[in-house]
C-alpha cells in the first residue's frame, strides 16, 4: 500500500494579508495557521480536543464549565481562524449549535477548503463582520459568546466599545457568558478600558492570564469573562492552574483595583488594541 504523501505548506493571499498553513511534523494531520507571520490557530484534524495554544485552552476551560459535561450549547464565535474551538466543542459537546463569524472571506475559504469540517457537526460559518452579525442576532439566543477577533495582531476598534459590550449582553441568555481573547501589557490602558466597558453591563467579571502578564512583566494574552450570573471562578482557577503554563483567575476586589479610574470607551473614542512588540506573537 502506498504511503500517504507528506503534507506540504499552503500559502495564500487573503483579505488581511498572507496566510500560511504549516504542517506539524510530529502530528500527521495537524496544522498551524499564521497570517503575516503571526500565529492564529492550531488544529489537529484527528484530535480536535488537542489544544496547542494556552489562551485557547483557557477559552476551552470556559466552555467546559458553561454547563454539565456533554450538554449541548448554543455558541457564537466572533473570529474564526482555523475553527479550533468550534471543532473542540463539536467533539466534546455533540449537538451543540455554533455560529462562526469571520470577516476575512479569503481566510475562511482557505480553512474550509484545506481543513474541512466534519459532516453534521452543527457548525455554521458566516463570512461577515462580527459587530454587524452580533447586532442582528436574536435576543437571548446564546449560551456563550467567544470573541477572538484580530485584524492582523490587533482587536478592531469597533469591538472595543461599551456599545459593543451592550450588544453582546443583548444576545446572551441571562446565565450566559462572554469570553474574549485580548492582549495588552502594563500599564494596561486598553485592558482596563475593556473591563470598564463590561463592568457597566455585566455584574460579574473575571480575567484569566499568566502571572507574568498580570504583573506587567511582558505583553501577553488575557481572557476577559463577563456574565450577569456568577462565574465558576473556583473551577476555572483549578483548571488553569493545572495547565502547562499556569494562569491565575482574577475577580472581585483585584479586578476593581485594576479598573481603578478607567472609564467606559464609547464608539466615538474607541481604538484598536495596542500593537504587539516585535516578536511577541511571531513564529519562525
Amino acid at each position: 500500500m502506498d504511503e500517504a504523501p507528506e503534507p506540504i505548506p499552503v500559502t495564500r493571499t487573503v483579505d488581511c494579508g498572507t496566510a500560511k498553513l504549516l504542517p506539524d511534523v510530529d502530528r500527521p494531520r495537524a496544522w498551524l495557521l499564521t497570517v503575516d507571520g503571526a500565529p492564529q490557530s492550531y488544529v489537529d484534524l484527528d484530535a480536535p480536543a488537542h489544544l496547542e495554544f494556552e489562551y485557547v485552552r483557557r477559552l476551552a476551560h470556559v466552555l467546559d464549565e458553561a454547563a454539565e459535561p456533554g450538554q449541548p450549547l448554543d455558541v457564537v464565535h466572533l473570529g474564526g481562524g482555523a475553527l479550533t474551538l468550534p471543532r473542540y466543542l463539536a467533539a466534546t459537546r455533540p449537538r451543540s449549535r455554533q455560529d462562526v463569524v469571520e470577516a476575512d472571506r479569503g481566510l475562511l475559504a482557505l480553512v474550509t477548503e484545506q481543513l474541512p469540517l466534519p459532516e453534521d457537526c452543527g457548525i455554521t460559518v458566516h463570512a461577515e463582520d462580527a459587530r454587524t452579525v452580533l447586532e442582528a442576532a436574536p435576543e437571548d439566543s446564546a449560551d456563550v459568546i467567544v470573541a477572538d477577533v484580530f485584524g492582523g495582531s490587533r482587536v478592531p476598534a469597533q469591538l472595543t466599545s461599551v456599545e459593543y459590550a451592550r450588544a453582546a449582553a443583548r444576545v446572551l441568555r441571562p446565565d450566559g457568558c462572554y469570553a474574549a481573547n485580548l492582549a495588552d501589557s502594563a500599564p494596561f490602558g486598553f485592558l482596563r478600558g475593556q473591563l470598564a466597558n463590561f463592568a457597566t453591563v455585566f455584574e460579574h467579571l473575571a480575567l484569566i492570564a499568566e502571572p507574568s502578564v498580570l504583573r506587567g512583566r511582558r505583553f501577553g494574552n488575557a481572557v476577559l469573562l463577563a456574565s450577569r450570573a456568577p462565574l465558576p471562578v473556583a473551577a476555572l482557577a483549578r483548571r488553569t492552574a493545572g495547565d502547562a503554563f499556569p494562569a491565575r483567575v482574577e475577580h472581585g476586589t483585584a479586578l476593581r483595583r485594576l479598573i481603578a479610574d478607567a472609564v467606559p470607551v464609547r464608539d466615538a473614542e474607541a481604538v484598536a488594541s495596542p500593537v504587539p512588540p516585535d516578536g511577541a506573537f511571531s513564529v519562525g
